[in-house]
């Protein structure tokens, strides 16, 4: 120990004499009682211990240098190997300059048209209710939509459990949901009466005008641009659906290929007028609620409020009815099943694809109102009917098309 003591004096002092300078390494000396000029000799060099090396004034200069040159070393060797990129994938697949994220490998891949598939099903969904509530004549409309909304609950609790998202969804949201069920549900009731009040193909197609509506309220309440050509397809819609209402003060009082009276036509138009603006303000409700909210929790509410509406109503108006045995009560099941089906459907595409194709993919509920028209009813339509689908179906696809080219031109 004191030949230890007398070997860090010796250096000390000669660091003051001689202007030496002291290094500090990490070395690991095997012989503890070694003298200080054996230190670069007998030392081997470790990452354990702290050991002290003299240097003459010749070695000085020799030291420094060897000390730079190692940091330059080093340096060029971290930036070069931040530069360099191991690529195992092919060319097309190498991203270079971009370290990856954790969130990269998670997110999950989008498949390309799985948007306008739920659309499409959402569609052939909703024109077969369409369809069944035209068959089922002895209920009044709003009991037959108390009864889908009472089976959509009874299926959709289960549904909630297993996701595990809760009867209410987030604070925040709340108010959006309990919006999009009472404007979702009063498009519904509104829909079922003009499809009983009026030929099927032309209460869809009054129905079906609500792009047009959408793309006006979305410019009110989202901020979203409105052109000129907006403005036209309203202007046509309009037209299309005066071509199916008909008013007697244009086309006078002897009208052909009506169901029942006029009075009943002219309910009906009107109530999928009304239809189409309650569909409208949902759509609107579902763009401003995006992907936060689990599909399954917006047909709850949508269930909900609208069997409490619907039953309120049934009573104030004394219209309830116990349905027939048989045929009607499977059919009321079979309209709560699919209302379930195509609301899922229409909410997943509309979270995963853009407004405007999904427009697109719905005018095939059109033809297939025409065809379940003619096909189920021996009921061919007229010109004025075929004229306003036209000018309905036009205007919808002309919003949606001008939608989609604007959304692509800013990416």
């Amino acid at each position: 120990m004191s030949e230890s003591n007398n070997c860090a004096r010796g250096r000390a002092s000669a660091a003051e004499d001689h202007g030496v300078s002291v290094v500090f390494h990490k070395l690991v000396s095997h012989d503890k009682q070694s003298h200080c000029h054996q230190d670069n000799d007998s030392d081997e060099r470790t990452e354990e211990q702290v050991h002290l090396r003299c240097f003459g004034d010749d070695d000085e200069d020799d030291a420094v240098r060897r000390e730079k040159e190692e940091a330059q070393k080093s340096s060029n060797t971290q930036e070069s190997s931040e530069k360099e990129t191991l690529c195992v994938c092919p060319p097309a697949f190498c991203v270079t300059n971009k370290p990856a994220t954790p969130g990269d490998e998670d997110k999950p891949k989008r498949c390309p048209g799985l948007g306008l598939f739920y659309a499409f099903l959402s569609t052939v969904f909703f024109s077969i209710i369409a369809l069944l509530v035209k068959t089922i004549q002895d209920l009044h409309s709003i009991e037959i939509s108390a009864i889908r909304c009472f089976f959509q609950m009874l299926f959709v609790i289960p549904l909630l459990i297993y996701n595990k998202t809760g009867f209410l969804g987030p604070r925040d949201k709340r108010i959006y949901l309990v919006l999009r069920g009472f404007l979702g549900s009063n498009a519904m009731i509104m829909l079922y009466y003009a499809v009983q009040q009026m030929p099927l193909a032309d209460a869809t197609v009054i129905m079906f005008s609500n792009p047009v509506f959408t793309s006006l309220l979305a410019w009110i309440f989202l901020k979203e641009k409105c052109t000129i050509l907006d403005c036209v397809f309203t202007v046509f819609t309009l037209t299309g659906v005066i071509l199916i209402a008909r008013p007697p003060f244009l086309f006078g009082e002897h009208l052909g290929g009506i169901e029942g009276n006029y009075s009943n036509h002219i309910k009906g138009t009107v109530a999928a007028f009304a239809g189409a603006i309650g569909a409208a303000f949902t759509i609107i409700i579902l763009r401003k609620m995006g992907k936060s909210v689990h599909y399954y929790l917006s047909v709850w509410y949508y269930a909900v409020i609208g069997f409490i509406e619907a039953v309120i109503t049934v009573f104030i108006l004394g219209e309830w009815k116990i349905p027939a045995c048989g045929r009607d009560r499977w059919l009321l099941v079979l309209i709560a099943v699919l209302g379930i089906a195509g609301q899922s459907f229409l909410t997943k595409a509309l979270q995963t694809e853009k407004a405007g194709p999904v427009s697109l993919m719905r005018t095939v509920d059109v033809v297939l109102a025409f065809f379940f028209q003619f096909i189920f009813f021996g009921r061919a339509p007229t010109w004025w009917s075929l004229g306003g689908s036209l000018c309905i179906v036009a205007s919808t696809s002309g919003v949606a098309l001008r939608k989609w080219y604007s959304n692509s031109r800013r990416k």
